[in-house]
């Protein structure tokens, strides 16, 4: 009688210190990002427009890591869309080394919040789908090796997303990103849905990743501890009075090498910053003091 398979996915037990590949994946390509005075405005069902982000100007450097924060519904994410050229500005420009973006954009690649894998595929195969066109086969295969050993799957190549954590299934889908040798890497909140152990290690990984394989990275998150661990300068999007749509309020520049004690003074501070502009107060209210007891009797 044949002995039944195990299928149940594995747990995510990528730590430090992560799987290294023989030969590391080279990415070649940092590339610089510019947003001119960049906005984007939908039409709302009654044909009236809905301004989402206004006069948004900001140069990210080649090679340089930025996060981008602000309250859930302020652009992040159309920032990054307009990035890839999944969508167009209303006003203004997106700009890689001084190009406009005028569509899908082969400089850049996204990782989004769900891994997006195809089910029917192993993670070599769903990897080997974000190779650029034309890649002979034998250097593809030696790729899809480098970046599944990068990611601490070289052992997991063959398996199906369904036999894998969604930890793991979220690194294939980096890896995938990475195929393509992107000048720019946008990660729209890649670690969202993952428990808050797993949340940790992907961000080591993906400071690993920057390490062995340095391009430049526009992040999306709503976790502010998140922001400073991984980004050299944070950006906060939010409103201002009597203007329609979000633009940026802060950038803040975050001292230090990656990675960053996340119990620093310095950190700390730049949490409460980021908190209170985000509308979170720095310090709780005090509760009221007890009223004495004799001031109890008095009042009867």
């Amino acid at each position: 009688m044949a002995t039944p398979t195990d299928t149940r996915a594995p747990t995510d037990t990528f730590a430090a210190p992560h799987p290294q590949p023989t030969s590391r994946p080279t990415i070649g390509r940092q590339l610089q990002v510019e947003f001119r005075a960049v906005g984007r405005a939908f039409v709302r069902a009654d044909r009236r427009p809905h301004q989402v982000i206004r006069d948004v100007s900001l140069t990210i450097a080649p090679g340089e890591v930025v996060a981008i924060l602000g309250p859930s519904g302020c652009g992040k994410s159309t920032l990054l869309r307009l990035t890839a050229g999944l969508d167009r500005p209303t006003s203004g420009a997106v700009c890689i080394e001084g190009s406009p973006v005028r569509g899908i954009d082969d400089r850049s690649a996204v990782a989004f919040q769900e891994p997006r894998l195809l089910p029917w595929r192993s993670l070599a195969g769903n990897v080997a789908l974000g190779l650029p066109a034309g890649t002979p086969r034998d250097r593809g295969a030696e790729r899809v090796a480098q970046l599944l050993a990068l990611v601490g799957l070289d052992a997991f190549a063959e398996h199906r997303p369904r036999e894998v954590s969604g930890g793991m299934a979220q690194r294939a889908a980096l890896a995938r990103a990475l195929a393509r040798d992107p000048g720019v890497l946008l990660l729209d909140e890649p670690f969202a849905s993952l428990d808050a152990l797993t949340r940790m290690r992907m961000q080591d990984l993906v400071l690993d990743i920057h390490a062995a394989a340095p391009t430049t990275v526009l992040l999306v998150t709503h976790d502010v501890d998140e922001a400073l661990q991984l980004a050299d300068r944070v950006i906060l999007l939010g409103s201002e009075p009597d203007r329609e749509g979000a633009t940026i309020r802060e950038i803040l520049s975050v001292p230090g090498d990656r990675p960053r004690d996340r119990g620093s003074a310095v950190i700390a501070e730049l949490r409460a910053q980021l908190l209170e502009g985000l509308g979170v107060s720095r310090h709780a209210q005090p509760a009221p003091p007890p009223i004495p007891t004799a001031a109890i009797g008095l009042a009867h």
